[in-house]
């Protein structure tokens, strides 16, 4: 069987290793089914070295996919679900993709970015639990139904490639050179069992994943824990009702939130709050956004001291961490190096800041992994010191205790909800707007969602500026972009402030949201 998922089948082969919406799949099920779909990629032609596009909810087949993928040295990216036909299509195309992995619930989509006919590699289009018979995509089942249960012969290591967004508005490939394809299956074992063992997770605990597994963290806080025993909970949608009956249902021993999360928890009636009880929680990880301290505060107070801290990023993993009594004795800080990283602050002349001056934040891999962006050797030596050490490009400070402060991010970035947003794919598609001269995007305060998108634009002689114009610029966006990207309100300008180079100082109009919001980010 495959060899990662062999040895928990043996021990424990009836009990359930994953769990979705519409049933369960024990790890005897998940070792045979990762086995056929193994021998269905191998018997497509696929091989080491080749990549295949998941365009899917959370689901069991999802991690099936991945797992397979991880034992015949492919490349897999998980594709965020809200993209559109255009931005499916470019990622696929980017990534060389020869297989296109998709779910009934977006097979429209997957459709309409097939038929664009921009993805010339693509040869082999497959979709998960379809009702009907669809052309031109396999069904997935009927794929795994004749292929052996037996172990795959010369497996070797695969790993993801997951995309982010640029400032160039396109998406952009992290190859971690971890997971390069080829290697040895033993890399990846180590790194599930040496991370649940960073991050407390238990290996024979339920993880409850109720964020996108597409996302490089919910991908590690699920598919890491899995490799070393812990069982998935899955959920495509975060309710927050629903969550507390679900961990206490299920046993949920850890689980991966976002800030927004812990706001829909803390909103729900008291009546509905005293109903949790939450004893068999261990861990509870939170990142991807700043969290507002009262909010912590208050979490902690009602869940325990089980709420725990990290940074990182899809480039450089993660890099600190903190539990909740070192937040309280440190609050706001995003916590201590981990075994695996160094942290050093630099100056814009690459100079090591004193201890409490704030300056570009840099990380050092003391593993030798490091990362590159797929096609973009520039993009990659921008932000490399050197090999090895690179920035997010995020701004702190180290305080006396080698706690690690975050005082801005990187430019123009968005936050939302936990979801990383660039303004410049947005920028670029406004623009292309007939009604549009000039655009810039940027995030304002939302209580809830951390930030929004505001768009200020100028627009060209003749055009009234109203509520009409306002929607057609948003029907525009949502053509092109996924819904979360579309600005949420637009402000009209007579002009932007732009220096004579072009550059634009966003800060000018930035800054006007935030004054009252006390804080930056």
């Amino acid at each position: 069987m495959t060899q990662l998922v062999q040895p928990i089948a043996a021990i424990r082969g009836g009990e359930t290793a994953l769990i979705d919406q519409l049933g369960s799949v024990t790890w005897c099920e998940f070792n045979e089914r990762c086995n056929r779909l193994a021998h269905a990629f191998r018997a497509l032609g696929l091989g080491s070295g080749d990549t295949i596009a998941i365009f899917a909810g959370n689901c069991s087949e999802y991690f099936e996919a991945m797992m397979a993928a991880t034992h015949c040295g492919l490349t897999y990216v998980p594709v965020n679900w809200h993209f559109s036909a255009e931005e499916l299509a470019y990622v696929i195309a980017n990534s060389n993709a020869k297989l296109l992995l998709t779910e009934d619930q977006f097979l429209d989509t997957a459709e309409n970015a097939v038929n664009r006919n921009e993805t010339p590699e693509l040869a082999h289009l497959v979709v998960v639990r379809g009702n009907h018979r669809v052309q031109r995509f396999e069904d997935y089942e009927t794929l795994l139904d004749g292929q052996s249960k037996d172990e795959p012969a010369d497996q070797s290591l695969g790993g993801p490639m997951f995309y982010t967004s640029g400032t160039t508005g396109r998406p952009k490939g992290v190859k971690g050179s971890t997971f390069a394809a080829g290697g040895s299956l033993a890399m990846m074992e180590m790194i599930g069992a040496g991370m649940s063992q960073m991050l407390n997770i238990s290996n024979t605990g339920t993880t409850y994943l109720c964020g996108p597994v597409y996302h490089s963290a919910q991908w590690a806080f699920s598919f890491l824990p899995l490799l070393a025993g812990s069982r998935i909970l899955m959920r495509n949608r975060f309710d927050a009702a629903e969550s507390l009956q679900l961990i206490d249902e299920f046993k949920v021993t850890n689980s991966h939130l976002v800030p927004t999360q812990f706001h829909r928890l803390l909103r729900l009636e008291d009546n509905v709050k005293r109903s949790f009880s939450g004893a068999s929680l261990e861990v509870i990880w939170h990142g991807a956004a700043p969290c507002p301290p009262e909010v912590k505060r208050r979490m902690i107070d009602w869940w325990g001291p089980v709420i725990c801290e990290y940074y990182g990023s899809t480039e450089g993993a993660i890099v600190t961490t903190v539990d909740s009594p070192a937040w309280l004795a440190h609050p706001g800080t995003v916590g201590k190096a981990t075994a695996t990283a160094e942290i050093t602050i630099r100056d814009d002349a690459d100079n090591v800041l004193p201890t409490g001056e704030a300056g570009q934040i840099y990380v050092k891999s003391l593993t030798g992994s490091d990362f590159e962006y797929h096609n973009e050797p520039e993009k990659t030596a921008s932000v490399h010191l050197e090999p090895g050490t690179y920035t997010f490009g995020d701004i702190g400070y180290l305080d006396e205790d080698g706690y690690l402060y975050l005082s801005d991010r990187k430019i123009d970035m968005i936050i939302s909800g936990g979801v990383n947003i660039y303004p410049a794919e947005i920028e670029a598609v406004l623009l292309t707007h007939p009604a549009i001269e000039d655009a810039a995007v940027f995030g304002i305060p939302n209580e809830e969602f951390g930030e929004e998108i505001k768009a200020a634009v100028t627009v060209t002689a003749g055009v009234s500026a109203d509520d009409d114009l306002s929607q057609s610029i948003m029907d525009h966006c949502r053509r092109h972009l996924a819904g979360y990207q579309t600005p949420r309100s637009i402000d009209y300008e007579e002009s932007l402030p732009r220096q004579e180079t072009g550059k634009l100082y966003k800060r000018f109009l930035r800054d006007r949201y935030w004054k009252e919001a006390g804080r930056s980010i």
